[in-house]
Order: structure tokens, then sequence, then C-alpha cells
């Protein structure tokens, strides 16, 4: 048996997908013990350094799992968006396999109350839309969506029937953002949190603030917890000036 030979890139990226491949098809599921190193050297005939730096790459995304003494496991990872990057999360869970679904918390129009209103750049007392939102992967509650949206940007916001298409979704379909603003804290799932993610009241959360801009309209402002055990924020780009912003919501 030899690692197919029509997957692109370096041998050691070839071990990984074959891997990747019976993990995905099931036929390998979470717990599944893999063969050791040279089970894996004589069955794909390559050498034991390439297939040590395979699993070291599947160990470092989460799919595989080491315990000492004992072997090594298939595992499944925490759930990874980009961070600088703006994407809808039910397209990119769509696309790396995941049934996406979610529940609609709350849909309203509210009055800013003073630091609402500064983070949107109104006076207090304006009218906005808010919405509460609970993402799901594979039935998990990994993401609580809370936005607030100008109506001057999105006047028939509280109009859209979010379980067809996500507030993002929506959004950009407007009009792509010229500017973003992003925060990423350490938070304490508070009752609301808790409840509504299927986590207990204290858990370790990512939270990531975001706040958007169409020219010089404060079009959103936006907070996504994300239980800490189930959610990875990535970000990958190359040292170098970005040629263009990237749009979103």
């Amino acid at each position: 048996m030899t690692v197919a030979p029509n997957i692109p890139g370096p041998l050691y990226e070839r071990v990984r997908q074959y891997v990747m491949e019976r993990v995905r098809s099931g036929a390998w599921p979470e717990g599944h013990r893999l063969p050791s190193e040279r089970e894996f050297q004589l069955s794909l005939r390559v050498s034991r350094v390439t297939v040590h730096r395979a699993l070291r790459e599947l160990s470092a995304s989460g799919y595989v799992k080491s315990i000492h003494g004992v072997g090594r496991f298939v595992s499944k990872p925490p759930q990874q968006l980009p961070l600088l990057e703006i994407r809808d999360i039910a397209k990119y869970l769509r696309e790396h396999g995941h049934v996406h679904t979610l529940r609609v918390v709350q849909l309203e129009a509210l009055e800013a109350d003073p630091d609402l209103a500064a983070q949107l750049a109104v006076t207090p007392r304006t009218r906005l839309f808010h919405s509460v939102l609970v993402h799901f992967a594979d039935g998990v509650p990994i993401q609580l969506e809370e936005r607030f949206v100008s109506p001057a940007f999105a006047p028939d916001y509280l109009e859209q029937d979010f379980n067809c298409r996500t507030p993002a979704h929506y959004l950009t379909g407007i009009a792509a953002a010229t500017e973003v603003e992003h925060t990423v804290s350490a938070v304490s799932a508070n009752a609301r949190a808790a409840r509504l993610l299927s986590i207990a009241r204290g858990t370790p959360c990512l939270q990531l603030g975001r706040t958007t801009w169409v020219g010089p309209l404060t079009t959103t402002w936006n907070l996504f917890t994300h239980p800490g055990s189930r959610y990875h924020l990535r970000s990958r780009y190359p040292l170098a000036p970005l040629q263009s912003a990237n749009n979103g919501f």
C-alpha cells in the first residue's frame, strides 16, 4: 500500500491526507487507535521521519491525541474560525463537513443606553435593532452571537428569517464593510451564556467583539462568545502590508 500519488505537496502531507480521509469517512472514528509509526512506515512505504512529521501536524491541529505509553488516537478538534478574516459561520462549518443549525433567541428593537450609544457612535435613546442567536455544529452549541445593528444601514433587519440565512449573510449582502475593529477577551460564562451554550456557569470562554463601518457609518457592534473547550480563533497571514481590507460582518 502506498499513499495517493495524486495529492499535491510534500510526502508528509500525503500521509496526513491519508489519515484524514479515513477519519472523515468514519473508517477511523473518534477514539480509534492509530497504527504505530513503524506500522505506517511499512504499510505506506515512507520513512519514519515522514510519518512522524505527518502525525505531529495532525496532533497540532487536534485530530490526533497521544497518550504516553499507550499510543495515538483519533480526536475531535475544537471548531476553528479565522480571527482577522470575517466569514459566515454557517458557510464555514458546511465547508468543513459539519452540520450547522441555529436558534434565534431574541430579535427586537430597543433604545441605546449611553454605553451602547458610544459603541455605535449614536446619541443615547437612538433606536437600534438587537438579535441574539446560538450557533450549533453537529448539534453542539459553539457560538453565542449578539448583534446591535443600525436601522439606517439595515432597515429590514427585524423582518428577516435567520433560520434561512444568517445575519452575517444578510448584512454582507447589503454592503461590504469598509473598516472592522476586533477585540478578543477571555471571559467566564455568565448565567445567560451558560444556559444558552449548555455549559457550567463560570466556564472559560473566548469572546470576540467586532465593530463594523461602511464609510463613515457605524453599522454594527457584535459580541461572539465561544466555550473555550469547543472553539479556537485562528489567524494566519503574510508579514507584508495588507493590500485590501477584509470585508464582512
